[in-house]
């Protein structure tokens, strides 16, 4: 017996998912869309690479755990942290902080709720503000020092900066809280400062400013 043989159906055309679009702004996620600009690569973190800013390294012991961005007569310090999958971190971060420096109060700038007042340290009293930013299994924090951190004009090329940092958290399994590593990089512009530690919730930075 013959059977009729079965037309061979045309294949579809499956449209393609759109891209997911692009934000104005980061700091990003490495894996969602960014600008492909010039940075910087330190494994964990990528930074503009703008020479009017001076990056140095942060360390403890023989790992690279933050970095230290100057400009000017004030400094950014950067940290990322490993966060859980569901929830931000930032919220907790922030509540220890206030628990430990009294005299920081809570306001809302271009990254939301964030932390800043007059704190001392080393003997001498100086503006601090803290941000911080939530993304996909980690937290970026960052501190400004000095002038920038109570005056809008001066803060600008720190928030700038801020706004084109690349976190990239990898795949492999972290602690909360965790340090995301950072490796040197090859450019020489680019210092390493071993210092005891980069803690956020000690009073005054750990690494101290460099001029």
């Amino acid at each position: 017996m013959f059977r009729r043989r079965r037309r061979e159906q045309p294949e579809r055309n499956v449209p393609a998912e759109p891209a997911a679009p692009m934000r104005e702004s980061g700091p990003w996620d490495a894996e969602e869309p960014h600008p492909d600009s010039d940075r910087i690569d330190l494994g964990g973190l990528r930074l503009p690479h703008n020479p009017d800013f001076d990056v140095r390294l942060a360390s403890v012991g023989d790992q690279h755990i933050g970095v230290v961005v100057i400009h000017g007569d004030s400094t950014l310090q950067l940290q990322a942290l490993a966060a859980p999958k569901t929830l931000g971190l930032w919220d907790e971060v922030k509540t220890k902080v206030m628990q430990q420096v009294s005299a920081l109060r809570e306001q809302q700038g271009p990254f939301g709720a964030e932390l800043a007042g007059e704190i001392a340290g080393e003997g001498v009293t100086r503006p601090a503000r803290y941000i911080g930013v939530d993304g996909p299994r980690w937290c970026l924090l960052a501190i400004i020092h000095g002038k920038a951190a109570d005056d809008d004009a001066a803060a600008e090329p720190f928030l700038d900066f801020l706004r084109d940092v690349v976190v990239v958290r990898g795949a492999e399994p972290m602690a909360r809280e965790e340090p995301i590593v950072l490796r040197r990089p090859t450019e020489p512009s680019v210092e390493a400062e071993e210092r005891p530690g980069l803690n956020p919730f000690r009073r005054g930075p750990e690494i101290s400013e460099t001029r």
